[in-house]
């Protein structure tokens, strides 16, 4: 009994995962924290 494969389910399929993962990624990812000197940007308010 010869099984065929639906390649263009599975091509769907592979798509809607592989949109899934991008989105996980992008939630669960953090911003760099970088060191800010805060008195540096009042200064810059002022003007």
């Amino acid at each position: 009994m010869a099984v065929t494969t639906l390649k263009r389910k599975l091509r769907r399929k592979r798509q809607g995962q592989k949109t899934r993962v991008i989105k996980i990624k992008q939630l669960s990812a953090k911003p760099v924290i970088k060191n800010v000197d805060i008195e540096e940007l009042k200064k810059s308010f002022e003007k």
